[in-house]
């Protein structure tokens, strides 16, 4: 008997993510944390598993030790299997040398190998920094449903943001008749999610098609769909209407985190219907001491709380200190806020540890933008930190 899939997810997670600056110094962007317990990668993940596809490969590159790790053996997500499961694609080691990702397209171009081993009828192709919950056997039915070569997920944006996105222009029925990446004068708002369904044979055939190309950028946006929609492929718009972010900016990163509080949160994280899963750390539940105040916030494991935590979020073992004050900010784990130290509108990285008597960030209505401190540095007593200010080392006396 053949054993074979009917769609395998490619999930790309090897980008930089260089507009997060010191967050992403050290790890790749899908592995940054997000939510208190989540990493980034937890969405898609979790939406593959949700939509009963268990098959998936993520193809890493840029800093892939910690979500390698992370990943696993995919258990927490339900991906560890016998036959399909999550595996980990680093850059493919040919004969004579080892070739890094040129683009999207080419990182997908590199693995189909691993992609005919299960012989799928149809191709997901998923970008990892992405918020949102979906159900991809919803898009994968409309596109089987319409005949379709290629499907790409689609959302309305703002006009004055449509300029950032690969905007989708189409026809009544849903039918795209022109694809333009970031146009300076775009004539849609219809904007794509990165979210792509392609039948297998036709995407085997356009990436091999654009790897002869030396002109090809090998970019998805740039050169696989343009060149199918010229060829008279049918592509169709799926219209997304749920809660979506693209968290690749510190700004973006900053609002889909405060979109997880209030009592009506623009984002529910805890759907029970739809549940996102994590590899969580093991840690005793959160303690709040003695005179401490916390309000509108997220909370995890493990932390201690002696002072005030205010419209924040609070990953595993955040200790803040007596007289300590931490408002409109984003604590990763591990971090250790000093006593009579004030945190505002910012976001501290894994494993940091701020002295006593400092000052890290700003009002929101200075509007001088969120501070960042980066992963595993300290800061000195009674340093000052302004915001807007991005740190990615050691604070030491007598620095600013």
């Amino acid at each position: 008997m053949i054993r074979k899939k009917k769609c395998v997810a490619m999930l790309l997670a090897g980008g930089q993510g260089s507009r997060l600056y010191a967050l992403t110094n050290n790890i790749a962007k899908p592995a940054v944390s997000f939510g208190g317990k989540y990493r980034i990668i937890d969405f898609p993940l979790s939406n593959c598993v949700n939509s009963a596809i268990d098959t998936v490969g993520v193809l890493t590159q840029y800093q892939p030790l910690i979500l390698n790790s992370y990943i696993g053996n995919g258990q927490p997500w339900d991906l560890d299997r016998a036959f399909g499961g999550v595996h980990t694609l680093p850059p493919y080691q040919g004969k004579n040398s080892s070739d890094w990702y040129k683009g999207t397209a080419n990182a997908i171009y590199q693995n189909l190998r691993f992609i005919k081993q299960y012989d799928p009828d149809y191709v997901l192709v998923l970008s990892g920094d992405h918020i949102y919950k979906m159900n991809y056997s919803i898009m994968l039915n409309y596109h089987i449903l319409n005949n379709a070569d290629c499907t790409i997920a689609a959302i309305d944006v703002p006009i004055e943001e449509a300029s950032r996105f690969g905007i989708l222009n189409t026809n009544d029925d849903g039918s795209i008749y022109e694809f333009e990446e970031k146009p300076k004068k775009p004539k849609s708002t219809l904007a794509s999610m990165g979210i792509y369904i392609f039948s297998a044979k036709k995407l085997e055939k356009y990436l091999e098609e654009d790897n002869l190309n030396p002109k090809s950028s090998n970019d998805f946006g740039k050169d696989i769909l343009p060149r199918m929609l010229s060829c008279g492929e049918k592509m169709m718009a799926y219209r997304f209407e749920g809660y979506w972010k693209d968290v690749g900016t510190i700004d973006s990163l900053y609002e889909a985190n405060m979109d997880l509080l209030g009592d009506n949160p623009k984002f529910d994280i805890n759907d029970n219907s739809w549940k996102i899963q994590s590899r969580s750390p093991l840690a005793p539940p959160h303690y709040i001491g003695d005179g401490a105040k916390t309000f509108n916030s997220i909370i995890m494991s493990g932390c201690e709380i002696y002072g005030t935590v205010e419209n924040s979020v609070l990953s595993s073992n955040v200790i803040v200190k007596k007289g300590a004050v931490v408002k409109n900010s984003i604590i990763m784990g591990d971090v250790v806020i000093d006593e009579n130290s004030k945190v505002e509108y910012s976001i501290i990285d894994e494993n940091v540890l701020v002295g006593k008597n400092v000052s890290i960030g700003q009002a929101k209505d200075d509007d001088k933008g969120i501070a960042v401190l980066g992963r595993g540095i300290s800061i000195c007593d009674n340093a000052v930190v302004s915001g807007g200010q991005i740190i990615d080392k050691d604070i030491i006396k007598g620095d600013k």
